[in-house]
Formats: C-alpha cells, sequence, structure tokens
C-alpha cells in the first residue's frame, strides 16, 4: 500500500507539479489552503506525511502548523515546509514545531524534494518497525 502524502499549497500549478513528481510512488491527496485541509483531517484521514506553503488565504501554514503541533492526533506526523519567503528561518520553524522535518526554497529541485520525502517516509518506516 502505497504512503499517504497530503499536499497544502494555495497555487494550483505547484500542487499539479507536486502531484505529477510524488504521484508515481506515492498516494497524494491536495488542499488549497490550511482550512480544508483540517476538514479533511478531521473527517477520518491520516496522512504520512504533509507539505505545506506558508502564505495560503483563510487558514495559512503557521496556522495549520500551530493546529498540527498541538494536536495528539497529528504532532507525530512529519511536516515538509515549501516557501518562498521563510527558507532562510529553517532553524526557526524546527525548533518551534517538533514534526517540521524540513524546509525548502520555492523555486526547488523536483528531485531533491523526492529524495527529501523519500528519506523522510523510509526513516519513519524504520522508527515504526524498530
Amino acid at each position: 500500500m502505497k504512503k499517504k502524502i497530503l499536499i497544502i499549497d494555495d497555487s494550483m500549478p505547484m500542487r499539479y507539479l507536486l502531484e505529477a513528481v510524488l504521484g508515481k510512488e506515492y498516494s497524494v491527496v491536495t488542499a488549497q489552503d490550511g482550512l480544508v485541509a483540517i476538514t479533511w483531517l478531521l473527517n477520518g484521514n491520516k496522512a504520512d506525511l504533509i507539505i505545506t506553503d506558508l502564505q495560503m488565504p483563510n487558514i495559512d501554514g503557521w496556522e495549520l502548523l500551530d493546529y498540527l503541533s498541538g494536536s495528539y492526533l497529528y504532532q507525530d506526523t512529519p511536516i515538509m515546509v515549501l516557501s518562498g519567503f521563510y527558507a532562510d528561518k529553517t532553524n526557526d520553524l524546527t525548533a518551534r514545531y517538533n514534526s517540521v522535518r524540513e524546509v525548502l526554497q520555492k523555486p526547488f529541485d523536483p528531485m531533491q524534494l523526492l529524495n527529501k520525502v523519500d528519506f523522510i517516509l523510509e526513516k519513519q518506516l524504520s522508527a515504526t518497525v524498530i
């Protein structure tokens, strides 16, 4: 069974790109903002990895990170942040949110993204097996 990745970004072309890059190896679900993502999660769905932008309408990435890190159900779900503005704040994000495993700046190399996703999900799998 394929691991499930929830992608949250208000840019439709970015969602399509991420789905194209990750969809061959993973089951991909997309949401256009944090509100849609939280609704999807509250409907009983679970993601093995969440990839989110920070600047979005409705519930932005910061609010989403606060919600996920404060929830017993989602606090251990690994998160990757993709942003055009905050990549220089990687240490701040990973220190503030334990579940943030990686911060990539847009634009990014799709193969680098895939390698980082593979690493995060393999590490999660090995931690579960041990």
